[in-house]
C-alpha cells in the first residue's frame, strides 16, 4: 500500500512533532505505563546495592575468586544471585546465566584469566530474537590498572551501573514486551573491553538482532572537578558512522548523507525523547562521539559489530574520583568512595534506560530495508518492508519524520497508517533528512531509521518468524 501528502512548503515548515492532517486514526502519543516507569527506581535499592559491591573490597579482573567476600569471584556471584532473586519474585522470568571466556596475552591480562560476566534475560512475547539491552561494569581498578589486590571500592565507576542494571530489572520484569530486554553485568572493562567482546560474540552466536545497547558507566555523580553541581542532565555519547560500513556503502552515504544519522544516533535521539517525555526533571545531552575524548567503555565492542549503542553517563565527572588509589594528598581526597555518589541521581538515570528500554521493548521492530527517492522533483518518496507474523503483532502502522540538515533532533512528522511506502508531495528531498518509525496500538514507537545502510537497524530474520 502507499499513500501521498499534499500541501503547501510553509504549512510543512510550521508543524510541530506531533502528526497532523492525517488520513487515518492516530495511535495514542502518551504511554500510562512509561510514565510509571519513568520514577519507578528505587534510590534506597540502587544505595544497598552500591554498598554491597563496594563492601568486596576490590573487583578488579584480575582480583580473588574463591573468597565468598572478596575480590571480582565474590561479586560475580551475588550479582548472579541477586538476578535469580528477582527472577524468582516474577515468576522465572528471567533466564540467568554466565557468559565468559579466557583471556590470556594481552597488555592488561598477560596469564590466562576467565572473563565472566553475568546475565538476566527477559524474554519477549512476541520477538524473542529482537534484543536490546542495558548493561554496567562489574570491576573497579585503582590508579595502576594492574593492581589486583589494593582497596578498590569502585562505588561510582562502576558500581552505581550495575546497581542500576539490577534496579531496572526489578522495575521492568513487573511487565511483559514484546521484544526481549537483556540486563548485563559485564567484567574485564578496565583491562580491555573483553566482557563486552564476549557477549557481543555471544550474541551473534545466538542470533540476536540487536536494537539497542544502552552501556551505563558512572550514573551516579552529580559534582564535576569543573565546580559543576548538576542532577538535573545525562549524556548519551552515540557514534556517527557505523564502524562496520563498506566501501560500497561509504560511496552511496557521501552522496545522500547519512554522518549523523547511524542507528547509533537516532537511538541517542530516542532516549532524548523519552526523557522528555517520562523522566521528570532530566534532560540529555547528546554527544557525536563514541565516547569522551580518546577515552573507551563496554559499548563499543557492540559498535565493532555493527549493532546501535550507547553511552548513558552523568554530565559532570570528577576525575579525582577516577582510576585513583585511596589516599589524601595536599588536601585533596582521591579515591572512588561511596561518599561520591548522589543515589537520587542514580536512579533518575536509571530511570532513563528503564523507560527506553521498555519503549523500545514495547514497540513494533524498526522498518527494515528503508528506501528513498525523488531527486530532481518535488516529491519525496520512501519505502520499507513491513514484518509479518508474530513480529508484526501490535503494529498499528508508520510515522514518517523529517528535519532540517542542521537540526539536531526529529522535528516534523507525519503518522500514516499500515503502509509501506508514502510520497510527501511538496517537500523537496534535497532540503530535509529523513526518517521512518514503528508505531505500536499503544502509541510505542520504534526509534526513527535513516534511509539506506548508513541508517539501518539491522533488518528482520532470515528465517519463519516466531508463532
Amino acid at each position: 500500500m502507499r499513500r501521498h501528502l499534499n500541501v503547501p512548503v510553509a504549512f510543512l515548515l510550521a508543524l510541530p512533532l506531533v502528526a497532523w492532517g492525517a488520513p487515518v486514526e492516530v495511535p495514542q502519543a502518551s504511554q500510562p505505563l512509561l510514565k510509571e516507569i519513568g520514577t519507578a527506581p528505587s534510590a534506597e535499592r540502587i544505595e544497598a546495592d552500591i554498598r554491597t559491591l563496594v563492601g568486596f573490597g576490590t573487583r578488579h579482573t584480575l582480583s580473588e575468586t574463591e573468597s565468598s567476600t572478596r575480590g571480582i569471584g565474590a561479586a560475580r556471584r551475588w550479582i548472579k544471585t541477586e538476578f535469580e532473586r528477582i527472577s524468582a519474585e516474577c515468576g522465572g522470568c528471567l533466564e540467568v546465566r554466565y557468559v565468559s571466556d579466557v583471556v590470556s596475552g594481552e597488555t592488561r591480562v598477560p596469564d590466562p584469566v576467565e572473563i565472566t560476566s553475568v546475565i538476566a534475560i527477559q524474554r519477549g512475547t512476541d520477538d524473542p530474537d529482537r534484543v536490546v539491552m542495558m548493561s554496567g561494569d562489574i570491576d573497579s581498578r585503582v590508579s595502576d590498572v594492574m593492581d589486583a589486590t589494593s582497596d578498590s571500592p569502585g562505588a561510582n565507576d562502576n558500581a552505581s551501573g550495575v546497581a542500576g542494571t539490577l534496579e531496572a530489572a526489578r522495575v521492568l520484569s513487573r511487565h511483559r514486551f514484546g521484544g526481549t530486554i537483556v540486563y548485563a553485568a559485564l567484567a574485564g572493562e578496565e583491562q580491555g573491553l573483553f566482557g563486552g567482546k564476549i557477549l557481543a560474540g555471544h550474541a551473534q552466536q545466538e542470533g540476536w538482532r540487536l536494537e539497542a545497547v544502552l552501556n551505563n558507566d558512572m550514573i551516579g555523580n552529580i559534582a564535576g572537578i569543573n565546580g559543576v553541581v548538576d542532577n538535573t542532565t545525562a549524556r548519551v555519547f552515540a557514534e556517527g558512522t557505523r564502524f562496520t560500513e563498506t566501501p560500497e556503502e561509504a560511496r552511496a552515504r557521501r552522496f545522500t548523507g547519512g554522518e549523523v544519522d547511524s542507528p547509533s544516533r537516532n537511538l541517542a535521539r530516542y532516549i532524548d525523547r523519552m526523557a522528555d517525555r517520562y523522566v521528570p526533571n532530566l534532560d540529555v545531552m547528546m554527544i557525536y562521539r563514541l565516547d569522551r575524548f580518546g577515552r573507551g567503555g563496554h559499548h563499543r565492542p557492540f559498535n565493532d559489530i555493527g549493532a546501535p549503542a550507547v553511552r548513558i553517563m552523568e554530565t559532570n565527572e570528577h576525575y579525582d574520583r577516577q582510576h585513583q588509589d585511596l589516599r589524601t594528598e595536599d588536601g585533596i581526597v582521591y579515591g572512588d568512595t561511596i561518599d561520591g555518589v548522589d543515589f537520587d541521581y542514580a536512579a533518575k538515570l536509571t530511570a532513563l534506560n528503564a523507560v527506553t528500554l521498555a519503549g523500545l521493548a514495547s514497540a513494533p521492530p524498526p522498518p527494515a530495508d528503508v528506501g528513498i527517492s525523488g531527486a530532481v522533483t518535488a516529491d519525496t518518496t520512501l519505502k520499507w518492508q513491513r514484518p509479518t507474523g508474530s513480529q508484526a503483532r501490535g503494529l498499528a502502522g508508520y510515522r514518517i519524520y523529517w528535519r532540517l540538515t542542521t537540526e539536531p533532533q526529529w522535528s516534523r512528522s507525519i503518522y500514516v497508517g499500515d503502509v509501506d511506502e508514502y510520497t510527501l508531495e511538496n517537500v523537496v528531498i534535497d532540503n530535509y533528512f529523513f526518517g521512518v518509525a514503528a508505531v505500536g496500538h499503544d502509541g510505542a514507537e520504534s526509534p526513527v531509521v535513516f534511509p539506506g545502510a548508513a541508517g539501518s537497524f539491522g533488518g528482520y530474520d532470515a528465517g519463519p518468524s516466531t508463532p
